[in-house]
């Protein structure tokens, strides 16, 4: 699991969000943070509280482009 700070165009602060290692958000903020140190913070703080384990699989990396630079 990580912890990730977001910060929507309409809002200023910042918000945390609880994400698995697919890429899904697990959960977010419903409070907003003067400062990236603090969402984060709070956000491990809450991921601690959590106590979950992440089994999700990672999404696929992107395939590279290196067949087509020899055309």
């Amino acid at each position: 699991m990580h912890v990730v700070a977001v910060s929507i165009p309409t809002r200023p602060d910042w918000c945390w969000r609880i994400v698995n290692s697919a890429g899904e958000v697990i959960e977010e903020s419903s409070q907003a943070y003067p400062s990236i140190a603090r969402a984060v913070a709070e956000g491990r703080v809450r991921l601690g509280q959590m106590d979950v384990v992440d089994r999700s699989v990672p999404a696929r990396p992107r395939r590279t482009t290196s067949h087509l630079r020899g055309r």
